[in-house]
């Protein structure tokens, strides 16, 4: 496999504002040539350029506004960087979006976000860059998604699906493009923390990895062709070891998580019974 163009190359980071993105963008700047970075408000990366012009100032920044679960922008995004003759190399998508609710109370309006950003958004930026990088013969695809493909989450039903579609999405996407110079790669980190927030007791929980760090391990793995990244030593492991477990002791421990979730966290009505959650929320990484 030919190495990624990620050195003097264009990488496009979906969600660039904040979380892995935002860290992303901070390790590539030494390396690319340009960097486009999106959100939904470009104000929103305005911080994140000056950051990195004041230290490489010879590196191409492009805001883009784009709301990536409208195809409309999707495609006056895309179509705008051809028109000013921009190539995108490397493609991360890094939209995703999570949730905990019972499925039941669950808004239908944040069921189809989760739905657009978790599965639709990836699909058709990855159907929209991906000839064009074959047809190259050089270009890579970075999935940011979440360990929660591993799991049966109750409390987080849709997050989870989600999830497993990236992981299958990835994997098939390897195969298609075996030998033909793209990688394609799934990132799937468990909890994440950011640099100066704030911790319950003063403590940092074993498997909380810092953002910086998922990034770091998260380019690494892309750079040497990996299938899965699972940043964190400890958080690798438990990944490594959910499918030998059988399918009766995954739905065993997700009864547990089950019973842990709050009424609050759950936004359940007053009158239901209390149910006892997940360890932490989904994260969108």
């Amino acid at each position: 496999m030919r190495p990624l163009p990620i050195d003097h190359g264009t990488v496009l980071i979906i969600g660039a504002a904040k979380g892995i993105g935002r860290e992303l963008a901070r390790l590539l700047a030494r390396r690319v040539r340009t960097l486009v970075l999106v959100d939904r408000q470009a104000q929103a990366l305005e911080p994140l350029r000056e950051e990195l012009l004041l230290s490489y100032p010879t590196l191409g920044v492009i805001l883009e506004s784009c709301d990536v679960c409208d195809p409309q922008q999707v495609d006056a995004l895309l179509a705008s960087l051809e028109e000013h003759f921009v190539r995108v190399d490397v493609l991360v998508n890094n939209a995703a979006e999570g949730d905990q609710a019972l499925y039941a109370q669950e808004d239908w309006g944040r069921v189809e976000a989760m739905l657009r950003a978790n599965v639709w958004v990836p699909a058709l930026l990855t159907h929209r860059l991906l000839k064009p990088m074959l047809e190259r013969g050089r270009g890579g695809i970075l999935n940011i998604g979440s360990g929660a493909a591993q799991l049966i989450l109750p409390g987080s039903a849709t997050f989870s699906a989600t999830q497993r579609f990236l992981d299958g999405f990835t994997e098939a996407l390897r195969l298609e493009v075996e030998g033909r110079g793209v990688t394609v790669t799934r990132v799937a980190p468990g909890p994440l923390w950011e640099a100066g927030a704030e911790v319950a007791d003063g403590v940092e929980p074993f498997f909380h990895l810092s953002l910086e760090r998922c990034a770091r391990e998260a380019l690494a793995g892309f750079e040497r062709g990996e299938a899965q990244v699972y940043p964190g030593l400890g958080h690798r492991w438990v990944m490594r070891l959910l499918p030998m477990l059988p399918r009766g002791l995954k739905r065993t421990l997700g009864r547990m998580a089950l019973r842990g979730l709050t009424r609050e966290t759950l936004r359940l009505p007053q009158q239901a019974p209390q149910v006892l959650p997940a360890s932490s929320e989904p994260s969108p990484a």
